[in-house]
């Protein structure tokens, strides 16, 4: 489970889904998506300059945890536990525990044992992983949020001779991005009315394709850039 873009958050924050549940309604949940912006059937490699760049709400974190006693069911139990230490410690040191490829769900002690265990590097051992997030906002920088996540993975009780470590880059989301699309069609607006006055009084813009999804991309260390993709389109007065 790879971790190298944006990831866009739920707009609930006490959303408990079934880890694993496809949302529909991307534009209202916790998305990941890589730097390129999201995949799509209209995919599109231009993107416009003109869009919200904003913080992210959230610097996000893949930790593994890995276990190889010898009995199969002590071993997966012994996984299992610590994850459930690692849930219990969690609002104590000021982070969440979520799960999931593209569409992110908290895990809680109600579905953390949806969460699937793969195989090891070897015949009698096994990981599972899963998403530490921790709030960014003024005072905390991106480096903070990494450094409380570092400290949390170190603090999480270990079971048997299972072992917990992060396994991935940091990256980062934000909430529900379509409730940002009236700033983003404010900001779109905007410089379509500076690039109308630019051309003369012989010619105007059309805006086109402000009913597409918002989209997101990184932008900066810990920043995302909101936009709609728009084409604006010269036309001559009549």
């Amino acid at each position: 489970m790879a971790l190298k873009g944006v990831m866009l958050a739920a707009g609930v924050a006490g959303m408990l889904l079934p880890v694993g549940t496809f949302a529909q309604d991307t534009g209202s949940q916790e998305i990941m998506v890589t730097a390129q912006r999201r995949q799509a059937e209209d995919y599109s490699s231009e993107m416009p300059a003109v869009g919200l760049r904003r913080t992210a709400d959230f610097a996000v974190q893949e930790v593994t945890i890995t276990g190889d006693t010898r009995d199969e069911i002590q071993r997966q139990n012994e996984i299992y536990q610590m994850l459930a230490n690692a849930i219990t410690a969690a609002p104590r040191a000021g982070v969440q525990i979520a799960s999931g490829d593209e569409t992110l769900q908290l895990v809680s002690m109600q579905n953390y044992r949806n969460i699937p265990l793969e195989k090891d590097s070897r015949p009698d051992s096994q990981k599972l992983s899963f998403l530490v997030k921790a709030a960014l906002g003024p005072g905390t920088s991106a480096q903070a949020a990494q450094s409380k996540i570092a400290s949390f993975v170190k603090t999480v009780k270990p079971v048997g001779r299972a072992l917990m470590d992060a396994t991935d880059d940091l990256t980062f989301s934000v909430v529900a991005p379509d409730q940002y699309r009236s700033a983003i069609a404010e900001i779109i607006a905007a410089d379509a009315k500076t690039m109308a006055a630019k051309l003369g009084d012989g010619y105007g813009v059309q805006i086109e394709g402000l009913n597409r999804p918002v989209e997101w991309a990184r932008s900066g260390v810990s920043d995302v850039l909101l936009y709609i993709p728009y084409k604006l389109v010269i036309v001559p007065k009549h």
